[in-house]
C-alpha cells in the first residue's frame, strides 16, 4: 500500500486512483482533510441477508475506481477526505455477536420467548450491551472531530450504527431534522429484543429532542404500527411513501417538484440518513433487506442537490446497509463521495 503523499502538488486528480489507504485515492489524512468518514463494520442484529459488515471496506476498495471529476462540485475534493482505519476488532466483535444474535432470532422465529430461555436472556442482554459500547465509540469518534471543526459522515455496517454519530451532532445543535432514505420506517421499538436493532434506529433518534422533523423517503416495507407512529407523530414526521411517490410520477408530476416539496419540510440543518435498500434492489442487490421498488440512484442525488439548492446545510450523514459485493461498493462509494461533495458545498465556510 502507498503512503499517502499530503502535497496538491504531488496529486493528480485525473491519474490513476492510489491504493493508499485513504477514500478514493485522496492525498489527506485526520488532520488536513475537512471531512471524516468513519467506516463502522457492524451487523449484529441483522434480520435478514448478512454481510454489510464488509460494506465499509467493498466502498474503500471501490472508491480508486471512481473519477474525481464530480458535475456539481468539480473541486470538492480539495477540501478533504478521510477514512480512518477500519477497525479490526469491531468486525470480529460484529460476527462473533452476530453468530449468537442469530440463534436467538431462530428461537423468536419458531414461537419461543427470551423471557423463559435463561442462555438467550444472558446472549440478548450482552449483545444490547456490546450496541450500546459502540455506540459510546462512535459518538466519541464523531466528538473529537466536531470538536476540531471537521464535517462527520459514517458508512455502515447496518442501520443502526450511526446513532451515535447522530447523538454527537445533536450536542452540537440544538435543532436540526433527518433526511431519511430507506425501504424501511426503522420506527420499531427494540425489534427482535435489540434495544439497539436496525430496525429500531429511527425509533432511538427520536429520543433526542434535538430533532425536530424526520423526512423520510422511498418507505415500502413497514408494519402497522410504524404507521401509527407516524400518524400520531403530530407532524414530527412526514413519510413520503414509495407507492404514493410513484403514483404520482405515474399521473405526471416532475421529480423535481416532488424534491422540492421533500425538502419543504425539513429545517436549516439537515443529517442525511441513506440506508442503501431505499434504492431499487438492482443498484444494492446485496444489502441487508432488499425491497422490490425503490429509487434511482440519480433521484436521491437530485433531492440532496435540492436540499444544498434551498440553502439548508448538510451537517453529516450515513450510508448505511452496502452489501460485501464488487457492485455494491460502487454504488455505495459513488454515494458516498456525492454526498460528501454536497456537504462540502452546503457548508462553504470551512
Amino acid at each position: 500500500m502507498t503512503a499517502i503523499d499530503h502535497s496538491f502538488s504531488a496529486f493528480n486528480p485525473s491519474g490513476i486512483g492510489l491504493d493508499n489507504g485513504n477514500l478514493l485515492g485522496l492525498p489527506f489524512d485526520y488532520n488536513t482533510a475537512e471531512t471524516i468518514v468513519f467506516g463502522v463494520p457492524w451487523e449484529v442484529t441483522v434480520s435478514y441477508g448478512a454481510g454489510t459488515a464488509q460494506g465499509p471496506q467493498a466502498v474503500l476498495n471501490a472508491s480508486r475506481q471512481l473519477d474525481l471529476y464530480d458535475f456539481d462540485y468539480p473541486d470538492g475534493w480539495k477540501h478533504g477526505i478521510f477514512m480512518p482505519a477500519i477497525s479490526e476488532s469491531i468486525l470480529q466483535t460484529s460476527h462473533t455477536l452476530r453468530e449468537q444474535a442469530a440463534h436467538l432470532i431462530d428461537h423468536l422465529e419458531q414461537g419461543g420467548s427470551v423471557a423463559d430461555h435463561p442462555k438467550l436472556k444472558a446472549v440478548l442482554d450482552r449483545i444490547n450491551d456490546e450496541c450500546r459500547s459502540l455506540n459510546r465509540w462512535l459518538y466519541e469518534q464523531v466528538r473529537a472531530a466536531l470538536q476540531q471543526g471537521k464535517r462527520p459522515a459514517v458508512i455502515g455496517g447496518d442501520h443502526s450504527v450511526p446513532l451515535g454519530c447522530i447523538q454527537a451532532l445533536a450536542d452540537q445543535y440544538p435543532a436540526f431534522g433527518i433526511l431519511h432514505i430507506d425501504a424501511h420506517a426503522d420506527l420499531r421499538q427494540a425489534y427482535e429484543g435489540f434495544t439497539f436493532s436496525h430496525a429500531s434506529i429511527m425509533y432511538n433518534v427520536l429520543d433526542l429532542p434535538q430533532v425536530s422533523k424526520l423526512v423520510q423517503v422511498g418507505i415500502r416495507d413497514l408494519c402497522h404500527d410504524e404507521v401509527e407512529v407516524i400518524n400520531q407523530s403530530q407532524g414530527r414526521i412526514t413519510a413520503h411513501y414509495d407507492p404514493v411517490l410513484k403514483q404520482k410520477l405515474y399521473g405526471g408530476a416532475s421529480w423535481i417538484d416532488l424534491c422540492q416539496q421533500i425538502v419543504a419540510d425539513l429545517p436549516q440543518h439537515v443529517y442525511i440518513s441513506f440506508d442503501v435498500d431505499g434504492l431499487d434492489p438492482k443498484l444494492c442487490p446485496h444489502t441487508g433487506t432488499p425491497v422490490p421498488g425503490g429509487l434511482e440512484l440519480e433521484q436521491t442525488f437530485c433531492l440532496f442537490r435540492e436540499v444544498v439548492n434551498s440553502d439548508r446545510t448538510i451537517i453529516g450523514f450515513d450510508v448505511s446497509e452496502v452489501g460485501n459485493d464488487e457492485w455494491d461498493g460502487n454504488v455505495g462509494a459513488r454515494t458516498v463521495y456525492k454526498l460528501c461533495n454536497l456537504m462540502s458545498l452546503s457548508q462553504p465556510q470551512l
